[in-house]
């Protein structure tokens, strides 16, 4: 299905897209949660003290996209990431790998992640 759509003045011929079967699954088993130490303080005094982890799925024209992010709350900086065409826990280690890789060894860190 096809139409004309107008952007900024611009008029253009839209197609819409194809459904895509629905979100990827959660095949994944949970682990012991552990406490929340940092407790929504997002602020960091120092590089290397405070990381925070997570992950997301993008729709490509090949199929779903994992992404997984390690960000440094003092710089607000991305430090490590990983790409996969599979939601495995070998996505999100090689983002926290690729942090310390790029960082260095942090003597005092708290790295934390949600529960997905």
């Amino acid at each position: 299905m096809a139409g004309i759509v107008a952007v900024g003045g611009a008029r253009c011929l839209a197609k819409r897209l194809p459904r895509r079967g629905g979100l990827p699954k959660d095949q994944g088993e949970r682990s012991i949660i552990a406490g929340n130490v940092l407790d929504r303080q997002f602020m960091a005094d120092a590089p290397n003290r405070k990381w925070v982890a997570d992950f997301t799925y993008i729709w490509t024209a090949e199929g779903w996209l994992y992404v997984a992010a390690v960000i440094d709350l003092f710089s607000r900086r991305v430090v490590g990431w990983s790409m996969q065409a599979e939601m495995t826990a070998q996505l999100v280690t090689d983002a926290l790998i690729m942090a310390i890789w790029r960082r260095g060894k942090p003597d005092a860190l708290l790295h934390h992640s949600d529960q997905g």
